[in-house]
């Protein structure tokens, strides 16, 4: 998430209830249903309702037990911990809420059988991860476009802030362009429901953590989109933030404590100060305000450090994959939550799904700065955070300068080089997701000046180097889009709405630029997909010499070399050097346009220009 948005949301104050409406005497309980078999045994329900604490609660079903209730300052909520044993069945029992004098509240409360289909695969080296903004990409559902209700009624496709249409349908209209493509997992922003009063498109302040957004489709329509792409050899990627909340959270509205949210005098914003998380010499005062600290005015910071708090958001994202079926999470903001919490929630996931991922958000500068913040205790930290991966963030900036600077001891591909020689500061950097651009920073095709030379080399690069790639929507259309403000790299996929006049989701839609882009990215991702040697194999990069970085992706069965000319002129490429790896090999094919590579001697390489090729005997 970008650190601070364009349009101000006006500040809530802390003491804001919902006391104006009327609450029912029960008004809901969260999580509505469970499932049995969990390692954990655990389960704490939070139920809120019109003076609820007064009420006695109980529970008479076989396998599950009320261990405690715990009653709180505000006497609208009351949290129920429940053991639910090994030998329960999936049933549904009734939780009775009894006062003397008063109607009991009833509320019937359902056990499931676990899933036992195809869930949490998880996201490898061997996927690429295609990012969609669904508000942006394609309307599938123009019912859902306005939902009387909610506080964002700005709906137009003329502003760049406002509510656009795109939903959960309109991406299930068009997984069969994004398997065409290349793409094996697709990442969305978040998709919670998210009432905010305004720029509620973008996600990330969530209102609802059990509920999709109604302008996106339902809970069940969320669970057929993983379905369905799971057919197509596709996983789904859910975007959570466990960080924050919206300020329209039901629970920031009427908060169970003062402290569900951290509290300060005046709205106090982080100070997006990672280092002080590791800073040897950093103040007490300076870490507070980085993890506690609200992440803009409408985004309350989550009381993580309250196991009330904790249980709530763990049990809340532990609901979508067991519901739904989704393989991985990419955790916002990562820096900024509390990491012994992180841990324990990141324990507690693959405790229950082994082959489940998870990678933050680390939008930060310095290897050993995003090292930090990966499991291992690799750099020395304090705690394990049990964190398998990150997006990234050095590899983006260092593709960046190899593109766009000139070859220095230190700039240009220079940077490449050193920032991947610095992998050992990792358990493993094959897991860590590698991009050139996102909803949050300038698209790659603006990012080198709309150079389409630079833009295919820096595909090339981020489609054979280690990691798990990721790109942008409409990256594959060479899409441009500066980041100032954040709103125009955020622009509707043209052909997701009856209204387009072009269709960019069809050859005969594109131009021939356009065309040439989807192409180029087409032929090495699924060259991609089916050679695994850019997926698991090992990688061998050569210090870069006048410019020029080579580096070799290899396994037992195939050796893929890639060779990249960092210079604004032509330059003669001596391929006598790299005999380590080319040795019994005799010529190459170029992947992308088929050429072939005689003599295998030597090579001339136009400026910024980057071939792949494979080896042959």
């Amino acid at each position: 998430m970008k650190r601070v948005f364009a349009i101000v949301i006006i500040f809530l104050t802390f003491t804001q209830t919902i006391s104006a409406q009327k609450l029912a005497d029960l008004e809901r309980v969260e999580p509505s249903f469970w499932w049995v078999g969990f390692k954990n045994h655990q389960l704490q329900l939070i139920v809120h309702g019109n003076e609820i604490s007064q009420r006695e609660v109980q529970i008479d079903y076989s396998g599950v037990s009320l261990k405690s209730v715990e009653k709180v300052e505000n006497p609208n909520y009351m949290f129920l911990n429940l053991l639910i044993s090994d030998d329960a069945q999936p049933g549904k029992f009734d939780i009775i809420f009894s006062l003397k004098g008063k109607k009991n509240l009833i509320y019937s409360y359902q056990l499931k059988a676990r899933n036992k289909g195809t869930l949490a695969q998880g996201v490898t080296d061997k996927d690429l991860i295609y990012l969609i903004m669904p508000d942006r990409f394609a309307n599938g559902n123009y019912s859902n476009d306005k939902i009387s209700g909610l506080k964002d009624q700005t709906f137009s496709r003329d502003s760049m802030y406002y509510r656009h249409g795109g939903d959960i349908q309109g991406i299930i209209d068009h997984l069969d362009y994004l398997k065409d493509l290349g793409a094996t997992a697709l990442w969305l922003t978040p998709v919670q429901e998210n009432d905010e009063f305004k720029t509620s498109y973008h996600g990330y302040a969530n209102t609802e953590n059990y509920k999709i957004d109604p302008r996106y489709g339902t809970n069940e329509l969320y669970k057929k989109l993983v379905e369905d792409a799971h057919q197509k050899e596709m996983k789904i990627v859910m975007d959570v933030v466990p960080n924050h909340v919206g300020s329209q959270h039901w629970t920031v509205l009427d908060k169970p404590f003062k402290d569900w949210v951290h509290q300060w005098p005046s709205f106090t914003r982080t100070t997006y100060k990672d280092q002080t998380l590791f800073d040897p010499h950093a103040s007490a005062a300076d870490k507070k305000l980085m993890q506690n600290g609200w992440f803009d005015y409408h985004m309350p910071d989550m009381n993580q450090e309250n196991q009330m708090v904790a249980n709530y958001i763990e049990q809340s994202y532990i609901f979508w994959i067991e519901y739904a079926g989704v393989d991985g999470f990419r955790i916002d903001t990562y820096p900024y939550n509390n990491l012994e919490f992180m841990a324990h929630w990141q324990k507690r996931v693959k405790d229950e799904y082994p082959n489940f991922t998870l990678y933050g958000e680390t939008y930060v500068h310095g290897m050993a700065n995003q090292a930090y913040f990966t499991q291992g205790k690799t750099v020395n930290q304090k705690i394990d955070t049990e964190l398998p991966a990150t997006t990234d963030f050095q590899v983006h900036f260092s593709l960046l300068d190899a593109l766009n600077q000139k070859f220095g001891w230190t700039e240009g591909v220079n940077e490449l080089y050193t920032v991947l020689a610095s992998d050992y500061l990792y358990q493993d950097a094959y897991r860590n997701v590698i991009f050139l651009d996102n909803h949050d920073i300038t698209r790659f095709y603006s990012g080198v000046g709309e150079d389409f030379t630079k833009f295919k080399s820096g595909l090339a690069m981020l489609l054979t180097l280690r990691g798990v790639p990721q790109i942008y929507y409409g990256t594959e259309l060479a899409m441009p889009g500066v980041n100032n403000p954040d709103g125009l790299l955020r622009a509707d996929f043209l052909g997701g709405w009856k209204a387009d006049q072009t269709n960019k989701f069809t050859s005969s839609g594109r131009t021939s630029k356009e065309n040439e882009a989807f192409n180029y990215i087409k032929t090495l991702a699924n060259y991609r997909k089916n050679t695994p040697a850019l997926q698991t194999g090992k990688m061998m990069q050569y210090v870069p010499v006048d410019g020029i970085y080579v580096y070799f992706r290899y396994d037992n069965d195939k050796t893929v070399m890639v060779i990249y000319n960092g210079n604004d002129e032509v330059k003669n490429l001596d391929l006598k050097r790299f005999d380590e790896r080319t040795n019994g090999f005799t010529g190459a094919k170029e992947i992308t346009n088929g050429k072939l590579l005689g003599g295998f001697t030597t090579i001339v390489l136009p400026a910024r220009t980057a071939y792949v090729y494979e080896l042959t005997k």
